[in-house]
């Protein structure tokens, strides 16, 4: 999947070897409400976008890559990653809260100590996100993926640098590793959250339904800063600073991309060029990094 200044694209090899791609227009929520240009608001609105246009992008390649018997509704998606949803809030948000306490206990340590009690519950969650990766990147569909994300990176390093699209040459020219990525910025979203969260349980109460509330509440303002500082990092990715602070997120791509076969960056190529901007635009018009 790439996701260019208007438009979104999706292309899959279908089981007869052939590529289609769909492509169609991203949503102008900025455009009726300027506000949401704002900082921070602009990067809540790309992880709302981001998440839609995920979904329609599962449910499009699934029905792409299953006989029309089986086709998935966008109804049974959309119950799916709902219960993703929800685990997902469960295991890496309420789970380490829950730890972090019974440690506490367990070991006697004061409620009061809130840096601990925050680098504690910080360790549980990157380990739980870590481990998660590394368990599911264990499976056979798993890994094709992440190598099709590491295709998706490749060609966007191509697109970029203007060379020509041949799977070949971007194969052997670039790294699957790049810095505008989602795993780049959910690492720059579980960092802020230690942070965020020591101020916060540094003036509100240390009960334990009150710090699962506002942490989950604290999700969409993270993500706005998160997206603000992979913003930063893209403009600036020469900067010595900005280089060394994206080093673990770089490092964790290294299990969420793999490399890629010839035939998956045909594919990312086809992509690309749906949503690429054509002869008569700037290149400020790029497309952004895929949705990962």
């Amino acid at each position: 999947m790439m996701r260019g200044p208007e438009s979104w694209s999706v292309a899959c090899r279908r089981p007869d070897d052939s590529i289609v791609v769909e492509r169609h227009e991203l949503p102008k929520m900025s455009e009726r409400h300027p506000w949401l240009k704002w900082p921070l608001a602009r990067g809540v609105m790309v992880l709302g976008e981001s998440l839609s246009i995920g979904i329609k992008a599962l449910m499009i390649s699934a029905n792409h890559a299953l006989e029309e018997e089986e086709q998935v509704s966008e109804k049974q998606l959309g119950w799916t990653l709902g219960f993703a949803m929800i685990m997902f809030s469960a295991i890496f948000i309420m789970l380490p809260v829950l730890g972090t306490k019974l440690m506490g206990n367990l070991f006697n340590v004061s409620a009061d100590r809130d840096l601990a009690y925050n680098l504690i519950e910080g360790a549980i969650r990157l380990t739980l996100f870590v481990g998660y990766l590394l368990f599911i990147g264990q499976f056979k569909d798993v890994k094709r993926v992440f190598q099709y994300h590491g295709a998706e990176h490749k060609t966007i390093y191509a697109y970029e640098n203007g060379d020509p699209m041949e799977p070949a040459l971007i194969d052997e020219k670039y790294s699957t590793l790049h810095v505008r990525c989602g795993t780049n910025f959910l690492f720059i979203v579980l960092f802020l959250t230690i942070i965020a969260h020591f101020v916060l349980d540094l003036f509100l109460s240390a009960a334990l339904v009150p710090r699962i509330s506002l942490r989950l509440l604290m999700v969409p303002l993270l993500a706005g800063f998160g997206y603000e500082a992979i913003k930063l990092a893209s403009r600036n990715e020469k900067s010595l600073f900005f280089k060394i602070s994206m080093l673990p997120g770089l490092a964790l791509q290294r299990i969420t991309t793999k490399p890629p076969t010839l035939d998956q960056i045909e594919v990312a190529i086809a992509a690309m060029q749906a949503v690429a901007p054509g002869p008569d635009e700037t290149a400020s018009d790029a497309p952004e990094a895929p949705v990962s």
